[in-house]
């Protein structure tokens, strides 16, 4: 397809302006990294994406609105070279980029990684010049082309679950030059084919540390990926593989996100009332609020995946003022609902007290200090995964 000469002449200015902007927030420090973003035009790469609306609906759920060069192209490509995430698929379909529909609420399943942390996680991954990586979750394609354009293309394996997904990253990929290897996998499963790496960074998260990942590493390799699970509590880890078959590594600090590989997605748990009326008329006062894992602070956030790693079949949801916690592992439930006086009344029932799971959880968290993400290790060996602090009771993940 011909594209216009000022359209990529605006692409080259706005491209110039988020290196710079890029530069000045610390994010490149490595002059090859920076010639990469450079480089690689975003825009390519992302034809259409969803942006959210000023206001939810009436129903509370995010507006979101299609954005494609023919509908507003200046917004577009705006929004291509801005440092932000950009959701190109919700549930799993693929939007009619020709006529696209506005969408209230929605889950989304694919994206275009903001350009800071995709340069974040390639620094954190410690990725250098000479080394094999493998990219699990290749997307829309604009991180591989920057791995590409930093690495060269011989050294760069990306997987993608979604094979239309990864025909549209492919066909820009090789539209711009980049022939790195691709494959339609799954990426709890790593890519044996181009076995071992020297690199394996994940764009997606998991619940534990896929073995086969662990397998496809070369001893003294680093694995970064994103822990998470069914309460959407989120952890990185940076792990080294060792000679053995184990790996060891720490948790990485910050608030980073990411969407499930989709074998490892939440299930559904059906309807939260249903749930609380097999629950028992007692009540309790609770000792700790859930905005103890809600707010949106750093510190809840972390706690939120501790309290996720010692329940793993636990999901949350809230309606209205009431805050539902379902197990439908072990049919355990409970609610909490606030008093008016500051305070939130516990009912709960089924094998597993849920809350008060939580709340032993919160009491070692405080008792220990709160100590931040940083401080906690993981190990992932023949026995199993385990999440430990030396003030802190060992906590492990499920099985992969």
């Amino acid at each position: 397809m011909t594209v216009p000469v000022d359209l990529e002449t605006d692409a080259a200015r706005l491209r110039a302006a988020m290196t710079e902007d890029l530069a000045a927030r610390g994010f490149l420090d490595d002059p090859a990294w920076r010639a990469a973003v450079e480089t690689v035009p975003r825009h390519r790469f992302v034809p259409g994406f969803y942006l959210p609306a000023d206001a939810r609906d009436e129903q509370g759920l995010t507006v979101w609105q299609p954005v494609t060069a023919s509908r507003d192209e200046g917004r577009w490509l705006a929004a291509a070279y801005s440092d932000r995430t950009l959701i190109t698929q919700f549930h799993g379909d693929e939007p009619d980029w020709e006529d696209p529909a506005e969408r209230h609420g929605g889950a989304p399943t694919s994206s275009s990684t903001l350009p800071s942390l995709v340069l974040r996680m390639w620094d954190d991954a410690d990725v250098r010049q000479g080394q094999t990586v493998l990219e699990i979750g290749t997307g829309t394609g604009y991180s591989t082309a920057l791995a590409c354009e930093r690495l060269g293309s011989g050294g760069v394996t990306s997987i993608e679950v979604d094979p239309h997904r990864l025909e549209q990253a492919a066909n820009a990929l090789h539209g711009c030059g980049y022939t790195p290897t691709l494959a339609v996998a799954d990426g709890l499963y790593g890519y044996w084919p181009e076995a071992p790496f020297d690199r394996i960074v994940a764009a997606c998260s998991f619940r534990a540390v896929p073995p086969a990942l662990v397998a496809q590493t070369r001893p003294g390799g680093k694995i970064l990926l994103t822990l998470s699970g069914w309460l959407y509590g989120y952890a990185r880890v940076l792990l080294t593989v060792a000679g053995d078959g184990t790996a060891e590594g720490r948790l990485l600090g910050g608030t980073v996100s990411f969407m499930s590989a989709r074998t490892h997605a939440a299930p559904a748990f059906g309807n939260p009332a249903h749930w609380a009326a097999e629950l028992p008329g007692g009540t309790r006062i609770a000792r700790h609020g859930p905005e103890r894992v809600t707010n949106p602070t750093g510190e809840a956030f972390h706690a939120r995946f501790l309290v996720q790693s010692a329940l793993p079949d636990a999901q949350l949801t809230t309606v209205g003022d009431v805050v539902h916690l379902v197990d439908v592992v072990s049919g355990s439930a409970a609610t909490l609902t606030p008093d008016g006086d500051g305070r939130w009344q516990v009912r709960e029932g089924g094998a597993t007290r849920l809350w008060e799971s939580v709340e032993r959880v919160l009491d070692a968290y405080d008792s220990a200090g709160r100590p931040g993400p940083e401080t906690f290790s993981v190990c992932v060996h023949e026995g199993g995964q385990h999440i430990r602090h030396p003030r802190l009771p060992c906590l492990s993940l499920p099985s992969p």
